[in-house]
């Protein structure tokens, strides 16, 4: 689903493009196209509402939004509202720096697609299955592997032609086979959880 744009441009002006929200060095929230002062909650409900917003440091004018979104995050978590298993957030962790950690983002960005596309699917599966993760985790994991059936042959011919590139053929081999025992251990680790 695509955010809604809102109405509001850095000044508060009329105008496309997402909310701006600058954070001052007291913490504050200031929301530039309401002219008002607003807490992390309504950012979170923003969220909930697809409205796009960019939080800025103020001062610097630095794009922060990452960060903010992690801090509403670990609010809902901490608050009661969990939903990111302890198994999940070592996962998560134990992929920074990982050869698979370039296509981690795309992959979630994908899955969590798919899963708001067919929530009202999954709500029934959770009424009427069983096991409804079993099929959520077989689908995730087709969609891992058509990611990573972008990295076969056919593009390790087209990258021997570019300048610069030194790798060879047993290179490419040896990096393909050590993505696929990564993610046989990842399916296989889904398969356990699910």
């Amino acid at each position: 689903m695509a955010k809604k744009s809102s109405t509001a441009k850095d000044d508060g002006s009329p105008g496309a493009g997402p909310i701006i929200i600058k954070k001052y060095a007291n913490r504050r929230l200031y929301n530039t196209g309401t002219s008002s002062y607003i807490t992390l909650d309504h950012l979170a409900e923003l969220t909930r509402q697809d409205i796009e917003f960019k939080v800025v440091d103020a001062k610097s004018g630095e794009d922060i939004t990452r960060s903010v979104l992690t801090q509403i995050i670990m609010d809902e978590e901490a608050g009661g509202q969990t939903m990111l298993p302890t198994s999940f957030l070592r996962e998560i962790i134990s992929l920074y720096g990982n050869q698979m950690q370039a296509m981690v983002p795309s992959y979630l960005e994908a899955s969590m697609s798919a899963l708001r596309r067919n929530q009202e699917q999954f709500a029934q599966s959770m009424l009427g299955a069983s096991n409804p993760f079993s099929a959520l985790a077989k689908q995730n994991m087709q969609m891992f592997g058509a990611a990573l059936g972008g990295i076969g042959p056919s593009e390790e011919k087209t990258s021997h032609g570019e300048a610069g590139d030194t790798r060879t053929d047993t290179d490419h081999d040896t990096e393909i086979k050590d993505l696929k025992a990564e993610l046989a251990a990842m399916k296989e680790k889904l398969d356990r959880l699910a």
